[in-house]
């Protein structure tokens, strides 16, 4: 992918409340579960770090890591995923992170990294936009800054508020690859409606 060396943090660990609890990671089209498709998207990471349950399938060369309390919000997440790799050795650059539940999310993840390619010293990160609607989970950051804006108790905060200090720049992104699994509407729409 643009032989641009990124990392990865997938945020998937959240309540799932209009799903009735059912943990969209774990949710499947049959073939694949929309974790094992996100997990796949990322396959060129360095690292890849899955914030969410420790009993989530992964392979060994996945991380897994959750913020505390549990359900504490996605920026408490993110801050979560953000430590563990600052923990690790020889993280990339560049730091990608993403939801779980965006089935379609290959095509947006190319137009996120072939971005940083050309960024000027003084661009810290990209935010996707899908027509017109910015998608806060769906951006690419340089690392040492995400994980410095991120340090701090992001408890119950915005992803919004928590990535604001980066100012990143906006990438469009292709018409529905931001597309979400949150309703069991939008899973049957996607095909990812069954329980693993």
């Amino acid at each position: 992918m643009s032989g641009v060396n990124f990392n990865a943090i997938i945020l998937a660990g959240g309540r799932s409340s209009r799903l009735g609890g059912t943990p969209k990671a774990l949710l499947s089209d049959g073939s694949k579960t929309l974790l094992a498709s996100t997990i796949k998207a990322v396959s060129d990471a360095r690292h890849t770090i899955v914030v969410g349950p420790a009993d989530l399938p992964v392979s060994e060369n996945v991380l897994l890591t959750r913020e505390d309390p549990p359900f504490s919000g996605p920026a408490a997440a993110l801050a979560a995923g953000a430590s563990r790799l600052a923990s690790l050795g020889s993280p990339a650059e560049w730091t990608v992170i993403l939801s779980v539940d965006m089935p379609y999310i290959s095509t947006a993840l190319t137009a996120l990294v072939e971005a940083t390619t050309d960024a000027a010293p003084d661009v810290l990160g990209f935010m996707g936009e899908t027509e017109g609607i910015r998608q806060p989970l769906v951006g690419i950051y340089r690392t040492s800054q995400l994980v410095q804006a991120l340090s701090s108790d992001m408890t119950d905060c915005s992803v919004r508020f928590a990535l604001r200090p980066l100012s990143p720049a906006i990438v469009q992104l292709p018409a529905g690859s931001t597309d979400d699994v949150d309703t069991w509407e939008s899973a049957r729409a996607t095909g990812f409606d069954r329980q693993l």
